[in-house]
């Protein structure tokens, strides 16, 4: 991925998390909802593990650049520590589903600090069709 900025994949899935939990904010908070506790419940849906596990698996079938397919596929096979996969049972999220929304976060992160912004909003946007249907 040359011209681009390179970060370990977890240290991707970190940045990424927090900037798609911006947006998903954002299209909630749209719907004209006011209660904290509403909005959160409304918000679950698109940051749970399983559908960002969702959304990244249709995107993958041929909706990603060959840049960002090579850095989910390599997010995706990042071992994961033992503590993580004891964090994500305790979630009721198996390790699979766990992997492939970690892989999502850092196509995010990645995106976003490679200031492809365009591209993210799309992604993003794209994302909460897949995990509305």
């Amino acid at each position: 991925m040359p011209g681009t900025v390179n970060h370990n994949t977890t240290a991707l899935a970190f940045l990424g998390d927090s900037v798609y939990e911006v947006y998903v904010r954002e299209r909630v908070m749209a719907s004209g909802e006011t209660h904290a506790d509403n909005l959160h419940k409304m918000a679950v849906r698109y940051v749970s593990a399983e559908g960002q596990a969702k959304a990244v698996k249709v995107l993958m079938e041929g909706e990603l650049t060959e840049d960002e397919l090579t850095l989910v596929k390599r997010a995706r096979n990042h071992k994961a520590s033992s503590s993580k996969r004891t964090k994500a049972s305790r979630k009721g999220s198996d390790i699979i589903t766990d992997k492939l929304a970690t892989a999502f976060e850092a196509l995010i992160g990645w995106l976003y600090l490679n200031e492809k912004n365009d591209r993210l909003e799309d992604l993003i946007l794209r994302s909460f069709e897949i995990i509305e249907s």
